[in-house]
């Protein structure tokens, strides 16, 4: 069974940086490298929304919100995607999560437990 571990969150002051590791446990890595990955977020009592994704061939697409302050990337031999943020503002502030999309987005495995980033003002 796929286990999508996350790491890297903490608590940062605004402007801060952070990088996030989302390693696929137990993934077979012809199948992990030909998945599209995605990073999203849930900020307490709203939905969970994506913030950036990267196809198999490492085209990126992000949210308006963090254009220009995220990069998403993915290292295939590793099973690992990353999400390098920075700039950081309050309203970042949410548990991350990583997921296997397909083309629509829709997130394809169970969800991990996600890291979580504060960010104070």
């Amino acid at each position: 069974q796929v286990q999508l571990v996350e790491s890297g969150g903490g608590s940062v002051q605004a402007g801060g940086s952070l990088r996030l590791s989302c390693v696929c446990s137990r993934c077979i890595l012809s199948t992990f490298n030909s998945h599209d990955m995605a990073w999203y977020r849930q900020a307490p009592g709203k939905q969970r929304e994506l913030v950036a994704s990267i196809t198999s061939g490492g085209s990126s697409n992000y949210a308006e919100p963090v254009k220009d302050r995220f990069t998403i990337s993915k290292h295939n031999s590793r099973k690992t995607v990353f999400l390098q943020m920075n700039s950081l503002k309050p309203e970042d502030t949410a548990v991350y999560y990583c997921n296997a999309v397909n083309k629509y987005n829709t997130a394809l495995e169970s969800w991990g437990q996600g890291t979580q980033v504060t960010v104070s003002a």
